[in-house]
């Protein structure tokens, strides 16, 4: 009879241990916090413990890797690879003032007189990609129109009244980042276009035109090349800063 006791308390103590419960004597899985406001803190994952993936405290995503960890995203899992996917968020990507005159021109590419379309970088971005991936670009870009240089000067002249005037950006990935040869650069990615026609009584401010793109990179380093492309009637000058006010730049890698 003691022997039955026995082995039958030891069968409810591993049933018992089986499954932990806080706030709850019959958790009903491995680990069962109960309670409506009940939270799980991670101090591994804090802003003290972890700055550089939780600088400022406010909330950021988490992902779970392959091994079932939780993470920011610098977990390795099974197969020595990052987590499924995560985002690169550069927040006004493009320079303000590059050419410090005092005021938003961003990048300027000028359609001079006697040239209808001119083409011109507006910035690269390196990223790297943990194994083969798709990569998924959103970007936005502010735009300003004017009829004087605006890498020179301040905007002073509109663009001559009822003339249209196109603007183009895109963007072309630099596979392992050896540069961008003419293979990758006739591959455009994110085309998109917006036409600006000028009117007696407007005035010069900021458009703003944003798109997106999908590609597919192996594992390593590469870099996007974002180009911008501007077109204008031979007989004038025409000049656009592209980026010179808040613009964003997102990167989802697929693994």
């Amino acid at each position: 009879m003691k022997t039955h006791i026995s082995l039958l308390l030891n069968l409810c103590f591993f049933v018992g241990v089986s499954q932990v419960g806080i706030g709850t004597i019959t958790p009903e899985e491995e680990l069962h916090i109960a309670g409506s406001t009940s939270t799980i803190r991670i101090d591994a994952l804090n802003t003290s413990n972890n700055p550089t993936k939780n600088p400022t405290g406010k909330l950021v995503k988490a992902y779970v890797d392959a091994n079932g960890d939780i993470t920011f995203g610098s977990g390795f899992g099974t197969a020595a690879t990052e987590p499924l996917n995560f985002l690169i968020d550069v927040p006004n990507f493009i320079d303000d003032d590059p050419y410090t005159l005092g005021y938003g021109s961003g990048t300027v590419i000028n359609s001079p007189i006697g040239s209808t379309t001119v083409e011109g970088t507006i910035k690269t971005i390196p990223f790297n990609a943990p194994q083969d991936a798709t990569v998924e670009v959103k970007y936005g870009i502010t735009l300003l129109v004017a009829g004087n240089d605006l890498s020179t000067s301040v905007p002073t002249a509109y663009v001559t009244y009822e003339k249209a005037v196109t603007m183009v950006t895109y963007f072309c990935v630099d596979i392992d980042s050896n540069g961008l040869d003419a293979t990758e650069k006739a591959i455009r990615h994110g085309y998109k276009g917006q036409s600006y026609e000028t009117n007696y009584g407007g005035s010069i401010g900021y458009p703003y035109m944003n798109s997106q793109g999908y590609l597919t990179v192996p594992a390593g380093n590469h870099t996007l090349y974002f180009f911008g492309v501007t077109t204008s009637d031979s007989a004038d000058l025409t000049s656009v800063g592209y980026g010179g006010d808040k613009d964003y730049l997102k990167i989802r890698i697929y693994n």
